[in-house]
């Protein structure tokens, strides 16, 4: 049903992990060597990742410091930004590749896929593999997808554009309490709007999942592959408009820098709390308390059993399963994108971003250790379809931070009379930087 831990092994993975808090590198391949390369490599890329955001964090804390009143002036930050979101990608590549070819899974050859266990149909013969499986007609699966699930999804996004809209009437109310009092109170009141939308965004994606995962099953793929890039795209699709939608619309359609600095630094920074609680936190807490019941029902047998492996099969019959790296990419994924994409105008972003990772190291090492079942281990040659999310997230970032210069009073200074020479130059930055 679940491999059981192994008690020694992981007490030797857990002392040179995170046992001890020390900034060094993660056994990246004593963590391969107990959980399998899927898994190793994602606490590679959020090692490599976090270690890439300290330049930022450096140059952003004086940047921030010097040029805090001044909102106008970050065109030299946001070109930086154009370089390091597409190198560091680049780069990670390069290190994914050498882990795994030291692991020997780089040119893993892709085995033949079975059905996925949830697949239903009517039974037939493969006419591959010769064998009796359920099939499933492909235009059904079409259907459900273009006359259910898209308008769904799209659904959705409509209503968070919606409660997008609120957001901003919540602001404006705020805004305009404060210029008729002036107190201190109402300075507070400033950050309400924003942290309640924060807390919006975070209950809407978490409902949004569910369903999701729902649509997805109900459309009935076949290979987990599929199942996988269905998910994963509908994700997406929605997290990004949720996330960044508000972002985009005051950058570009209201062009308030102040308030795109305070929004982004309360989406940021409660999105964080919020996940290391609802992560790490809160499940540690339940299974400690499960544990001190276990304690107490194993005391209590009288039997002649091996009271230590019973309690350890009960207690970890009892733990939640892992559930692979999805959420785990996925908030990389919107790290990420608050950083590269508006990281210009709040140069603490990446600082922040720092701080979180540090601690999502060493919480998502004692949630794999001591909270969730030991899941089994899965081979990997990369990270998968998530290279090109961060991919495409990064093209994204090129565009906005070229669009973000072209807008700052400093380049618009040099062009004043002739808009189309600045619009020339904007386009000609963005389509070098995507072709390199």
């Amino acid at each position: 049903m679940f491999p059981l831990h192994d008690n020694e092994a992981l007490k030797k993975l857990e002392d040179s992990w995170y046992t001890r808090f020390t900034l060094k590198y993660q056994p990246v391949d004593r963590i391969r060597g107990y959980f399998g390369e899927t898994i190793a490599l994602y606490f590679g890329f959020l090692e490599y990742f976090t270690v890439a955001l300290i330049p930022m964090a450096v140059i952003g804390l004086p940047y921030y410091l010097f040029v805090w009143e001044d909102y106008d002036k970050y065109v030299i930050f946001a070109s930086f930004n154009l370089i390091w979101s597409t190198v560091i990608l680049e780069v990670w590549k390069r290190g994914c590749a050498n882990m795994t070819y030291r692991w020997g899974t780089l040119v893993m050859k892709r085995q033949f896929e079975e059905p996925r266990p949830g697949f239903h149909g009517v039974l037939g013969i493969n006419p591959v593999t010769g064998r009796e499986e359920p099939l499933y007609p492909s235009y059904k699966r079409q259907l459900r997808i273009y006359l259910v699930s898209l308008p769904f999804v799209c659904l959705c996004l409509y209503f968070s554009l919606y409660v997008m809209m609120i957001y901003f009437d919540m602001e404006s109310w705020a805004m305009s309490l404060h210029e008729s009092s002036g107190s201190e109170w109402t300075s507070v009141l400033l950050y309400v709007p924003s942290i309640i939308y924060a807390i919006v965004i975070e209950i809407m994606n978490r409902l949004y999942r569910y369903a999701a995962e729902f649509l997805t099953s109900w459309e009935n793929h076949r290979l987990e592959s599929a199942y996988q890039n269905h998910l994963i795209l509908k994700v997406l699709v929605f997290n990004f408009l949720n996330c960044f939608a508000s972002l985009f619309y005051i950058a570009f359609v209201l062009r308030d820098m102040k308030l795109l600095r305070q929004s982004l630094a309360t989406l940021l920074i409660t999105s964080q709390i919020l996940n290391q609680i609802m992560e790490s936190v809160l499940p540690y807490w339940l299974q400690k308390k499960h544990h001190v019941q276990v304690k107490r029902k194993v005391q209590a047998l009288k039997a002649d059993i091996d009271a230590t492996l019973y309690e350890q099969v009960v207690l970890e019959k009892e733990m939640g399963t892992y559930l692979g790296t999805f959420d785990d990419y996925l908030e990389l994924f919107l790290q990420f994108g608050y950083v590269s994409l508006f990281s210009c105008v709040y140069p603490l972003a990446a600082a922040f971003a720092v701080l979180n990772n540090f601690t999502e190291v060493n919480s998502d090492a004692l949630k794999m250790c001591r909270v969730l079942k030991r899941p089994f281990s899965e081979p990997s040659a990369n990270i998968g379809v998530w290279q090109l999310a961060f991919e495409t997230m990064s093209v994204i970032s090129v565009v906005t931070n070229c669009a973000l210069i072209g807008m700052s009073p400093q380049v618009n200074a040099l062009f004043p009379e002739s808009k189309l020479d600045l619009i020339l130059i904007v386009v000609a930055v963005e389509v070098s930087e995507n072709l390199n």
